[in-house]
């Protein structure tokens, strides 16, 4: 499972049994959304019949703002080389909180620093069209490319499997 970017909102709701919480912040409708997640697997999966995973927050790469506040990522055109090291997300570590209350073992496919280091695998500065400047609209700096660094992702799952 991933959740991650369905909670970049500012405005999150969440219902406990027939009362709506109206604008949650983003962390504690992450932490509820997930421990309401958490209690169905305990309640309903079979750790012997099913494996459970969960990726990690991948980096969106926005310089100068987020998506909606002119964010861009147009100079992202080669990958970092560097021993750059992103923050944990706060996200990655409700993560961890809440499947540390669970019984159910969950796998972490921990994806945030690998990816991290590919700022240029956003299709931003690809999906231009001819003659236009990579600068022009909006930039998509939190969606990946494929070929590309979600297939990483899925060796990692993989091996997980055949593990």
């Amino acid at each position: 499972m991933s959740a991650f970017l369905f909670f970049c909102n500012r405005v999150n709701y969440y219902q406990e049994g027939q009362q709506v919480h109206p604008r949650l912040n983003v962390s504690t409708a992450f932490q509820k959304a997930l421990m309401t997640w958490g209690s169905w697997l305990d309640k309903y999966i079979n750790p012997q019949k099913t494996q459970v995973f969960f990726r990690s927050s991948a980096p969106s790469h926005f310089r100068g703002g987020q998506w909606n506040a002119g964010g861009h990522c147009r100079e992202a055109s080669q990958p970092l080389n560097g021993t750059s090291r992103t923050t944990y997300s706060e996200k990655n570590i409700i993560l961890e909180e809440v499947l540390r209350q669970m019984k159910i073992p969950v796998t972490i496919l921990n994806i945030t620093s690998l990816s991290d280091y590919r700022v240029d695998g956003h299709p931003s500065v690809y999906g231009r069209s001819p003659g236009k400047s990579s600068s022009s609209g909006g930039q998509d700096c939190s969606h990946w490319c494929l070929p590309g660094v979600p297939d990483t992702w899925n060796e990692l799952l993989y091996f997980y499997l055949q593990s």
